[in-house]
């Protein structure tokens, strides 16, 4: 069986660059996801930012769990639950303006500590991007530009943690869906699993490592690159024992972007697949149907495109 691809960032300044280049191009083709070590964000911070986030949930956020579960009978369902994750999370928004100091019931001190851990996972998503247009041979830059928009990318954070679950069997913690976004890194628990993706129609568990930061690809890099890397569908098994940390951290395209396929792909391939929108508008169609299958999304957005594309030029 495959080995789930990891990546050692240091060796991008070895003689083994090459090497881990194309395990990167591997990842991003065949896999949609790899894990990052040795990425440039200190073991200390990841680990306070675990310490803070673990004794958040405790202290302001397991009693609502609780009390949500109980409120919806959720203990003694007999039959499978499809439209609920077995999640407790808040959100945390960085570029183009951050909302930290607005999220309540968080202490100064984890404000503070996650709002560095922001700052260190954007100039992280910078640097992988760079290292996804030097093998996609784009110019350096261009996956940032092409996120720019008006007023630079969207940043933000999913903080969740997904408690014990007696029926795991029957609900999902989080169901199975592609990221719309760009690129997402992700530090998860590195003591109790549940990530999984879906690769070759099989579920394939993503594995918990130690201050590894998780990189999957959003629906966006696949449009761009005309589909040549792939967003892959995942999703969270709830377990019965243990409660599962995950801060999922969104670099996404701004709100105003125009994304399609870059063009010095398009001509080496010579066939557009993909559909032009503005992002925006592939959020707002995404909202409602977050679960289901990205291709059709990928269609709407290509027929919407083809009725702004033809429709008659106003005259005065």
């Amino acid at each position: 069986m495959e080995s789930f691809p990891v990546v050692n960032m240091e060796l991008l300044n070895s003689e083994q660059r090459a090497a881990t280049m194309e395990t990167i191009k591997d990842a991003c083709e065949n896999w949609g996801f790899f894990e990052v070590v040795n990425h440039g964000i200190s073991h200390e911070l990841l680990d306070t930012v675990e310490k803070f986030t673990k004794g958040h949930y405790n202290e302001c956020m397991e009693r609502r769990f609780k009390e949500m579960v109980a409120s919806k009978g959720l203990e003694a369902v007999q039959t499978e639950i499809k439209d609920l994750d077995w999640e407790s999370t808040f959100y945390l928004k960085h570029l183009p303006v951050s909302t930290i100091s607005q999220v309540p019931d968080l202490e100064d001190e984890y404000r503070k500590i996650m709002k560095e851990f922001a700052e260190k996972l954007e100039k992280l998503a910078e640097q992988l991007l760079d290292l996804l247009c030097e093998n996609l041979g784009l110019e350096q830059g261009y996956l940032k530009k092409a996120f720019y928009g008006s007023n630079g990318p969207t940043f933000g954070t999913k903080v969740s943690n997904y408690p014990p679950c007696p029926k795991p069997d029957l609900i999902k913690g989080l169901r199975a869906h592609t990221d719309a976004g760009g690129i997402i890194l992700l530090f998860q628990d590195d003591k109790v699993s549940g990530l999984q993706l879906l690769k070759d129609d099989k579920w394939i568990g993503v594995p918990p490592m130690r201050h590894s930061i998780v990189i999957n690809l959003g629906d966006q890099l696949e449009v761009i690159t005309n589909g040549k890397y792939k967003s892959m569908e995942h999703r969270v098994i709830a377990q019965p024992d243990g409660n599962r940390m995950s801060i999922a951290s969104f670099y996404n395209p701004g709100s105003d972007a125009g994304i399609s396929p870059a063009p010095e792909l398009l001509e080496k391939e010579n066939k557009v697949i993909y559909p032009k929108f503005v992002f925006e508008d592939y959020m707002k169609l995404y909202a409602g149907l977050k679960f289901q299958a990205k291709e059709p999304r990928f269609e709407a957005m290509k027929a919407v495109e083809t009725a702004v594309n033809s429709a008659p030029i106003a005259t005065v």
